[in-house]
């Protein structure tokens, strides 16, 4: 297999995640959206879109081109089950995908790098307003995120079971996938979590980056990702 991504792409970030935690190896091929290179025409043959990450299957276990980082996942899962992604019952499957989804649908689409650029060009706001955009929208968000989780501890509690370690239960699930990168990403940007009330969220983060397919997966460590 053939992942198309770019190291600062925190959708790439959730599919590199993804596929350590299956432990697959795959051939990562760097597509550099600060240069453009998504725009180019040998690239909009591979994805009509332009967008990253891309998984060419070669033929393993069959050939096929797969988009949007969401798909490639659950796909990754159903081929590859173990470990899971996703808990066995259908109401776990729900709540994990509505965890997942709440950052891949409502904080990362506003907040990705081409609509920063349209912020500036043509909309011409500044760096520090392009900022202050992407931190509100991923406060709102991630405050969200918290209070979900806190429900599913209470639940737990109830159960007379203890704290999940990851954002739902006792291993890394999709949730975990997408959650990472937005906080990474969000660091990048200046935002600072200490003054969000935000602990069980923060919890996953660290519970996450103890994990090798986490560290493996990050920015700093991609092949495209320039020398410190």
């Amino acid at each position: 297999m053939k992942l198309y991504n770019y190291f600062r792409s925190s959708t790439s970030f959730r599919v590199r995640i993804a596929l350590n935690l299956k432990g697959l190896d795959c051939e990562y091929a760097s597509v550099h959206l600060a240069r453009g290179e998504q725009r180019e025409a040998a690239y909009r043959a591979l994805s009509p879109d332009g967008l990253v990450p891309l998984l060419d299957l070669q033929g393993v276990p069959e050939p096929g081109l797969l988009s949007q980082s969401m798909a490639i996942i659950e796909y990754l899962d159903e081929v590859y089950p173990q470990p899971p992604l996703l808990p066995p019952d259908p109401l776990g499957r729900s709540r994990v995908r509505a965890l997942a989804q709440s950052v891949a649908c409502e904080m990362h689409p506003i907040n990705n790098l081409r609509v920063l650029k349209y912020l500036a060009q043509p909309l011409g706001l500044n760096e520090e307003q392009r900022a202050a955009w992407y931190n509100h929208w991923v406060v709102q968000g991630l405050l969200a995120y918290e209070q979900r989780l806190r429900e599913l501890q209470a639940e737990r509690a109830a159960r007379a079971l203890p704290p999940a370690r990851y954002s739902y239960g006792d291993a890394p699930s999709l949730a975990d996938c997408c959650l990472v990168p937005q906080l990474i990403n969000g660091r990048r940007f200046g935002l600072s979590y200490d003054a969000l009330d935000i602990p069980l969220t923060l919890a996953v983060l660290q519970a996450c980056l103890e994990l090798d397919a986490f560290r493996r997966a990050l920015p700093e460590n991609c092949p495209d990702a320039p020398p410190v």
